[in-house]
């Protein structure tokens, strides 16, 4: 356990910059998804403030940010449709918390050791080039899709490419201005922050931020033609709320008569096992990510998933999970600490209900360089380098994982990532499982590890070429497991070995632990 201390000195000395820098990119991620939804604005902005403070403080790690996920906005959209209103919907968010919470109690974060790492790692390049991809056209300008948009196939029929095809035949002068400004702002601004402390104390995406600000206002001023304010979908969009009263408003409750629908239950255990799901892949990530080499508990990880999606619901907001893109923008402005995930929250919470209009003169394409460059230090190819020099093994799930999320979508990448890395486990054992050592008329067959029915092809053609007057030693002690079907082969070859005049040794070779081969009659 960390002092509070140990937290006020890593909030003060860096984690406060990374929570700007966290902040600056969830933003419109939390508007984007609550618009691709279906759901009201706020309550992405809710979902994103619940994720920063109350999972962030409850989290089992130092370094995940969590929030509205691009994943689920299909089934979410579906599940308000389907419910008949968001209300409805927020009765199942509530729901899918509490089972999440019981998931937790009951060991559930385990399931998240059963993913390979070369699948992690693919998850993480995948996610940073998805995230290049979707950011270009809102850096030249095209903003008619929703930030935070992870999809290949898109809900205006096309997909990522054939996007970014018409994105780059009409793109916007002034757009692709700003997003080359401040892509070099960012760049020089970092090179200048090894060298020198003092310019640290600046996060280079928020000095990105406000040179954005800066030179769309001057557009407005000097360039009109350039100028992104005239209309909404280039600019942040947060809803603003002139009284209290509107803001109380605005703030939508649960409708608890819904409980006595039974959709809202298979929603609710949807929402749970999906979330959980992309919250344990993510807990993955941020745990690799961690320059400090923290390891997170998934248990405690799903019990803080489930506290915030409770209360989301209870205050408007659509679910959440944790979140690699805002937990890889947080480790890549160095946070230490949870300080900066919860300040990450505060922030969301202060500039919407004080600054609203000061957030809404920000145009998406310096947010568009800001996530450009959390995009590249994702996929950077140093990671493929070091990968593809830990074998194809490795290599092969990581290239086949990338490829899924990118024409498909995350969980399927996973899913099939993880498929083809248990076959190469397989493969591996399958080899390494017996060894054959042949001198002269003499065969020594060993078991190097627990035997499986996958072997029997290969215990079948070691033995079938010996020959008479040949000698075989079997040797079954390092094999703590030989399964049924190879120990049939093994009796029946100890039966047929005496008329075919060849000599067989069975060192510890044994059935369930129990049944020697040896004390077995051959006849």
């Amino acid at each position: 356990m960390y002092s509070f201390n140990y937290y006020k000195k890593s909030f003060f000395s860096n984690d406060w910059k990374s929570g700007i820098a966290v902040f600056l990119v969830a933003l419109p991620l939390c508007l984007g998804i609550a618009l691709a939804s279906g759901a009201p604005l706020f309550s992405g902005i809710v979902a994103g403030i619940v994720g920063g403070i109350v999972v962030g403080f409850f989290s089992s790690s130092h370094i995940s940010v969590s929030g509205p996920a691009a994943g689920l906005t299909i089934i979410v959209a579906a599940a308000i449709k389907d419910l008949g209103s968001f209300e409805g919907f927020l009765v199942a968010v509530i729901l899918a918390g509490i089972i999440q919470v019981i998931f937790g109690y009951f060991k559930g974060g385990r399931l998240s050791a059963f993913f390979p790492n070369a699948v992690i790692k693919g998850m993480l390049v995948a996610i940073g080039i998805v995230i290049i991809l979707k950011q270009i056209p809102h850096a030249l300008g095209d903003d008619r899709d929703y930030v935070g948009e992870f999809e290949f196939e898109q809900v205006d029929h096309l997909n990522t490419f054939t996007e970014l095809i018409h994105s780059i035949i009409d793109f916007n002068y002034g757009a692709v201005f700003i997003t080359l400004t401040c892509l070099f702002v960012m760049i020089f601004w970092n090179k200048l922050s090894e060298k020198f402390k003092s310019f640290q104390n600046v996060p280079s995406s928020l000095l990105a931020v406000g040179i954005g600000i800066l030179f769309n206002e001057l557009y407005r001023l000097y360039k009109p033609d350039f100028y992104l304010g005239n209309s909404s979908i280039h600019m942040v969009s947060v809803p603003i709320f002139n009284s209290f009263e509107e803001l109380k408003n605005g703030i939508i409750r649960p409708d608890f008569s819904l409980l006595n629908h039974s959709k809202v239950y298979m929603t609710a255990a949807i929402l749970a096992v999906v979330a959980s799901l992309e919250s344990l892949l993510s807990l993955e990530a941020a745990d690799s990510l961690d320059t400090q080499g923290r390891i997170s508990s998934g248990d405690k990880e799903l019990v803080a998933q489930g506290f915030g999606n409770i209360l989301s619901g209870i205050l408007g907001g659509i679910p959440l999970t944790s979140v690699v893109v805002r937990t890889s923008a947080n480790v890549y402005a160095q946070a230490k600490t949870r300080s900066s995930t919860i300040f990450h929250g505060v922030l969301l919470l202060v500039s919407v209900l004080f600054i609203p209009r000061i957030l809404n003169i920000i145009p998406l394409a310096s947010l568009a360089a800001v996530l450009l460059m959390v995009g590249y230090k994702l996929a950077s190819p140093k990671v493929f380098k070091a990968v593809f020099y830990e074998g194809y093994s490795q290599f092969i799930p990581f290239i086949v994982t990338i490829l899924v999320v990118v024409f498909k979508d995350l969980l399927w990448g996973i899913g099939v990532g993880t498929l083809v890395g248990i076959l190469f486990v397989l493969r591996t054992n399958f080899k390494n499982a017996i060894s054959i050592v042949k001198e002269g008329n003499t065969t020594s067959l060993s078991f190097n590890k627990d035997i499986y029915f996958m072997n029997k092809s290969q215990v079948k053609a070691a033995l079938s070429s010996l020959h008479p007057g040949d000698k075989v030693s079997i040797d079954g002690n390092n094999a703590h497991f030989i399964d049924h079907d190879i120990f049939e082969i093994l009796l029946d070859f100890k039966k047929k070995a005496a008329k075919q005049k060849i000599s067989v040794d069975f060192k510890n070779i044994k059935k369930d632990r129990k049944i020697n081969i040896n004390d077995i009659s051959e006849n």
